[in-house]
């Protein structure tokens, strides 16, 4: 690890004091007590461009989440009204919102790029939702902006609804993430392989701090840009960090605890994020860019589902190297601000950043054995060996994670025929159930924990496909049966099952 990262300095370009555009004000806020702030372009404006999103020339609002509304302060109905469409959109700008683009840099499958941001998004603001929290409004697919490089900064309707559709069900799980407020066709088509219709996310987060936004800061060579970022992390986030004898050090520390809880969430319900860049890696430990992510059909950890992986660098099983590598980039950047000395910077950092591997380790084994429904003050050596063996053998018969930790949940009631009809060893299988149901597993907490509807790729392909040639009830339904993962249903068998036999390989795209 190195301070290696000083000899790139990136520059905003662009117009940083207005954009050119006409910028269209409206009071669209339900009640004079909601309001836009601009905090983040107010107190880092280095990193911050004033921008206006594209016009959109039919603008239909395709799903809102009406219950993230009412969080956030806003009226649903007004939202749905013309005025409040354009705000979802951007072209209409409440009082007190100013939307700029982000700057942020970035390792892409590994290789540095010093300049990133915002190139087809905006922050329209923060708002001050019901409960005093503060959170980003954020809009994805809203055009061109000077970080585009190149793209039309655009989106289609299909990937839009699938960030929509996975983030409140990774919500639902409990899974911390960026939520989604409502997606907007446009009206205007956008060219990928094929023209599709185009769409805008809006999407909510507690903020769109990244791994990459500090590598901005750190590149430009100043110090003190690098420290108002830190501060407001600080207060964003990890206020408690403030009042530590090192609050920088204490900062790296809260965001390494913070991504090894992440991560190991994420590795329990088999999700597969595709695309592990450090300006995907949030400060907040929040999921954040749903792209090229999808859920294992088929328990292995070299499961790959993005179509620019090649390598598999972001395979499921590598996920958590990935995080502590990511992890490794963020404390390369504040160096500077652990110590004036650089050995000692990079010590406190090489010591802070090992907590990861035994963090991470925890929760996964905590969530492990929340799965196996096994007693509290087991061994952990008899809890590890028997995760070990249960994960060779579900590996070996390539069973459905999520329906197999279910029928697991009925085998520890008595019937173990639904799990045993999908292993391939069954003398093998029948000798783990055997010392498992010793341990008196609680069938209660596995149902607890084990979900029975996730997003199962061939059912948000099809709601996806639905969607885009106009028929919505297919979305609606998955949405509604995604918001109570943990609950069994009668007439949603569909939902919980895996994938057909004949579906063939999965692939996401990134969807730019």
């Amino acid at each position: 690890m190195s301070g290696r990262l000083a000899h790139h300095r990136p520059a905003v370009h662009g117009n940083t004091s207005g954009t050119g555009r006409a910028v269209h004000r409206v009071s669209v806020a339900p009640a004079p007590t909601v309001s836009f702030d601009d905090r983040f372009a107010r107190e880092l404006p280095e990193m911050a461009v004033p921008w206006q999103a594209d016009e959109a020339p039919d603008p239909r609002l395709l799903v809102l989440n009406d219950a993230l509304a009412t969080e956030l302060g806003l009226d649903p109905g007004a939202l749905r009204r013309p005025d409040g469409v354009r705000l979802l959109v951007g072209t209409a700008v409440p009082d007190g919102a100013k939307p700029v683009a982000q700057a942020y840099a970035g390792h892409q499958f590994g290789g540095f790029v010093p300049r990133l941001g915002d190139g087809r998004a905006l922050l329209l603001g923060e708002l001050t939702d019901v409960e005093g929290r503060l959170r980003d409004l954020h809009l994805k697919g809203s055009g061109r902006t000077p970080f585009s490089r190149g793209g039309d900064g655009l989106a289609a309707v299909g990937p839009m609804l699938r960030e929509y559709v996975v983030s409140e069900a990774m919500h639902a799980l409990g899974i911390p993430t960026t939520r989604s407020l409502a997606v907007v066709a446009t009206g205007r088509p956008v060219r990928r392989e094929t023209l599709l219709p185009g769409a805008v996310l809006a999407r909510v987060a507690s903020s769109h701090l990244r791994v990459g936004s500090f590598q901005y800061a750190r590149a430009t060579g100043d110090v003190d840009l690098l420290r108002r970022l830190a501060d407001h992390a600080i207060a964003r986030h990890h206020p408690a960090t403030a009042d530590a004898e090192q609050p920088y050090l204490a900062l790296f520390e809260a965001v390494v605890a913070a991504q090894a809880s992440l991560v190991a969430r994420w590795m329990l319900v088999g999700f597969v994020h595709g695309v592990m860049n450090t300006d995907n890696t949030t400060i907040s430990g929040e999921t954040i860019d749903y792209g090229p992510c999808a859920f294992l059909d088929a328990y292995d950890p070299a499961t790959v589902y993005s179509s620019i992986d090649i390598g598999g660098r972001y395979a499921y099983g590598n996920q958590p190297i990935v995080a502590e590598w990511n992890l490794a980039r963020f404390a390369e950047t504040l160096l500077p601000l652990f110590s004036d000395d650089q050995e000692q910077a990079v010590a406190l950092a090489v010591e802070a950043l090992e907590r990861f591997r035994p963090q991470y380790n925890a929760a996964w084994s905590a969530g492990m054995r929340a799965k196996l429904g096994l007693p509290d003050g087991l061994d952990d050596e008899v809890a590890t060996a028997l995760v070990e063996d249960l994960h060779a053998l579900m590996q070996e018969s390539h069973v459905d994670l999520t329906s197999f930790s279910r029928a697991l949940g009925a085998a520890a009631r008595g019937d173990a025929e639904p799990a045993r009809l999908v292993v391939m060893d069954l003398a093998r299988f029948d000798a783990w159930l055997e010392r498992w149901r010793a341990l008196g597993p609680d069938a209660e907490l596995m149902d607890r924990t084990n979900p029975v509807y996730i997003p199962r790729n061939h059912l948000v392909e099809e709601a996806l496909t639905a969607a885009t040639d106009g028929d919505l009830a297919p979305l609606q339904r998955l949405l509604e049966v995604l918001a109570g993962p943990y609950e069994e249903r009668p007439g949603l068998e569909r939902y919980a099952a895996p994938a057909p036999g004949d579906t063939g390989p999965y692939r996401t795209f990134c969807g730019t």
